[in-house]
């Protein structure tokens, strides 16, 4: 008696011979381990969140861009004489809706920028998104950067290109079309360029690249920016391409400096 008295209530549970049973283990969460993990679904509807975001900003930028369009025309004009003429009945809107466009992509990069580091900063570690964060503004500031770099470019490439008329004999006939084309595709290169070190920083605090990677790898990193020049910048003037080539490659070997001084 004195041993049964000793074992308490529910400590014993008798199958057939009376032997204790041994406690059974708790069965574990079925969320245990799983909390944060997101399916390929939920990835591809928080993208579709994201760039719809990104597109709305852009709508409501263009919008604004409208209004301050035909004032960047006339200063983004200045480098070719005379007056442009458009050859279709809706050139003018269309070029107008075009350079808004281009105004409202810039005045809606800091959406686009958050939107990004939103859809991947859940993938980051705590560590990463630390050493990753402050480097989101300053995408913004070089942005701007390279936008400004295309407008001091801009005339010089234009003189160059004019330079070659031969009077009487071959007339500059520059449409308004042809023209604001060259001009956005120059600006949204040299904006989208300039964020060249940025992302090799990013790839960097995340481990994927290194500075001695970098360095190993120059000679190829530089044919493919002049291969990348050459293609991105219209025109076909060797100013154009040899500005962003030369800014690309600067900005690289800035990168690799950058990626050394934080200890990757």
């Amino acid at each position: 008696m004195a041993d049964l008295e000793a074992v308490r209530p529910g400590d014993l549970a008798l199958t057939g011979g009376g032997a204790p049973r041994d406690p059974a283990p708790a069965s574990p969460s079925p969320a245990a381990g799983d909390q944060g993990v997101m399916s390929l679904v939920d990835h591809l509807a928080e993208l579709r969140r994201r760039l719809f975001i990104s597109i709305l900003a852009i709508v409501v930028g263009s919008v604004l861009g409208l209004f301050l369009a035909p004032r960047a025309i006339e200063i983004l004009k200045a480098p070719i004489p005379g007056a442009l003429r458009f050859t279709d009945l809706g050139g003018a809107f269309f070029i107008q809706l075009k350079v808004a466009v281009v105004i409202g992509v810039v005045l809606a990069m800091p959406v686009i920028l958050w939107q990004l580091w939103r859809f991947v900063a859940p993938g980051l570690t705590p560590e990463e998104r630390r050493l990753a964060r402050p480097w989101v503004p300053l995408a913004l500031l070089f942005f701007a950067l390279g936008v400004a770099v295309a407008y001091v470019v801009l005339p010089f490439a234009s003189a160059f290109l004019l330079g070659f008329a031969v009077p009487g004999v071959l007339e500059p006939l520059i449409t308004a079309e042809a023209y604001f084309g060259f001009v956005t595709m120059l600006f949204l290169a040299f904006g989208l360029v300039m964020e060249f070190p940025i992302v090799l920083v990013l790839l960097s605090k995340v481990g994927v690249i290194t500075s001695e990677r970098l360095r190993k790898n120059r000679r190829m990193v530089i044919l493919g920016i002049a291969i990348f020049a050459v293609v991105v910048t219209p025109g076909g003037d060797p100013i154009s391409p040899s500005v962003l080539g030369t800014v690309m490659y600067l900005l690289f070997e800035f990168s690799i400096r950058l990626v050394r001084w934080t200890g990757r």
